[in-house]
């Protein structure tokens, strides 16, 4: 199921928004979608990251530590 949801953009935005429906045969929403899609995801990523390093019973390993136990 879909939703409407109404938005104001800042000239700029709603331009460089119209520039890349048309280059890229999409529409608007489709780009719009897509961009909330991957805003989400790397908020959820930033939330579990900033819980992580906040619980202080979760052990934190140093990177160079990190990077000898994958091989890297």
């Amino acid at each position: 199921m879909n939703s409407t949801i109404s938005v104001r953009l800042p000239e700029k935005i709603a331009k460089d928004l119209s520039e890349v429906a048309t280059e890229t045969e999409r529409s608007k929403s489709f780009h719009i979608q897509k961009a909330i899609e991957l805003y989400l995801e790397y908020f959820a990523d930033l939330q579990i990251a900033w819980d992580r390093w906040m619980d202080k019973s979760d052990e934190l390993i140093p990177a160079d530590e990190l990077r000898k136990k994958i091989g890297i």
